[in-house]
């Protein structure tokens, strides 16, 4: 299922912005970026628990936030790109 990962990290202090470097580190490891703190991940259930798990486990809840939103399997036809940056098919082989 494709799911959509944002978050907002206070970075007013160093501990902050430690947060923000460790939650961006996270979600580089489960999906690809798409906005600075927007990412597209494609997850089975097991992966999904456990990525926001561990994104949990690093916020500051009474500063930051975390959003999942849960686009399925039929994505494809609810997702609209406008602009600059294409995006890549997340389930399609990549190949450097």
């Amino acid at each position: 299922m494709l799911v959509l990962i944002t978050y907002d990290v206070n970075t007013e202090t160093a501990a902050g912005k430690a947060r923000l470097r460790k939650v961006a580190k996270q979600c580089v490891n489960y999906g690809q970026r798409v906005q600075n703190s927007v990412f597209e991940c494609n997850l089975d259930a097991a992966k999904y628990r456990q990525v926001k798990a561990i994104l949990e486990g690093l916020i500051d809840k009474d500063k930051d936030s975390l959003r999942f939103y849960n686009l399925g399997n039929q994505y494809k036809n609810k997702v609209e790109h406008i602009g600059a940056k294409p995006g890549f098919d997340v389930t399609e082989p990549l190949i450097f």
